[in-house]
């Protein structure tokens, strides 16, 4: 768990608890907590059962059932101090979603970032297949090598500096070597076959949050539109960014959170 205050010079505005995407992990919103604090929220970040540092079988996979997901985050949410604003980014919004339809009172809103109201697209699904193929046959260490081997280094933003950006791949390896591969064939195949719950959740008594780049891979920025307008949701696009707007722009994302949620104050004025 990343656990951020607000600045202290900073008037209090509430708590968030923020939920990552597949494959993913707490750290992905390290850009998120400075700014955040600055505008009077503290951030928490989680990883889920089985992500990185958060324990899980390795085999098990009834552990990672949706509603196990889902119980966790509601878990979670009470253990940081509810109500909370929820944020998901990808899978992180499927399994908050989950968690708000079985139980919303721990919430003050819920923001969907990049995680769309069905399946990922085909393209994405295709990837799935193939790393969850990969999975069936090869560790995790050897999954690690054979992605790094496909496909080209991510953009660090680490500059001409070598070392740095080592640093930077080992602690994606770390991270992807520290989770469960259960969680992985779960969550994956989850993605693929996510039924549209839209129409459940507008039925909730919570303000909603859609919040995209202003392309995205994984749900059609069009269908996030679309999915915005059926929630009634505010809609933030952000420019510049893709799938990843907590890491592309992390200043226009944390700028368009903190408006959101300070539009939807959680009312009890203490840290």
């Amino acid at each position: 768990m990343v656990d951020a205050p607000a600045a202290p010079d900073a008037e209090f505005r509430g708590v968030a608890l923020l939920m990552p995407g597949f494959t993913a992990s707490k750290e992905d919103f390290n850009p998120l907590h400075g700014p955040l604090a600055a505008r009077g929220y503290r951030t928490v970040a989680v990883d889920g059962r089985g992500q990185y540092e958060s324990d899980g079988p390795a085999d098990d996979e009834s552990a990672y059932a949706q509603e196990e997901l889902a119980r966790d985050v509601l878990a979670q949410a009470e253990a940081v101090g509810a109500p909370v604003h929820l944020l998901g980014h990808s899978l992180g919004g499927v399994i908050g979603r989950a968690a708000v339809l079985l139980d919303h009172g721990p919430f003050v809103s819920f923001t969907l970032m990049a995680s769309g109201p069905g399946p990922i697209t085909r393209g994405q699904q295709d990837r799935v297949k193939l790393l969850l193929d990969a999975l069936a046959v090869m560790s995790m260490d050897e999954v690690w090598e054979a992605i790094q081997a496909m496909e080209p280094p991510e953009d660090t933003e680490t500059g001409a500096d070598p070392e740095a950006g080592r640093e930077v791949q080992e602690g994606l390896r770390r991270r992807w070597l520290g989770t469960s591969p259960a969680q992985l064939r779960v969550t994956g195949r989850q993605l693929c076959v996510e039924p549209d719950r839209i129409a459940e959740l507008a039925a909730v008594p919570l303000p909603f949050h859609v919040l995209s780049g202003a392309r995205d891979d994984a749900w059609p920025v069009s269908l996030l539109d679309d999915m915005a307008r059926r929630l009634g949701a505010h809609r933030t696009v952000v420019p510049g960014a893709e799938h990843s707007p907590n890491t592309e722009r992390p200043e226009a994302t944390a700028r368009a959170l903190a408006d959101f949620w300070d539009a939807h104050p959680d009312g009890r004025g203490h840290r």
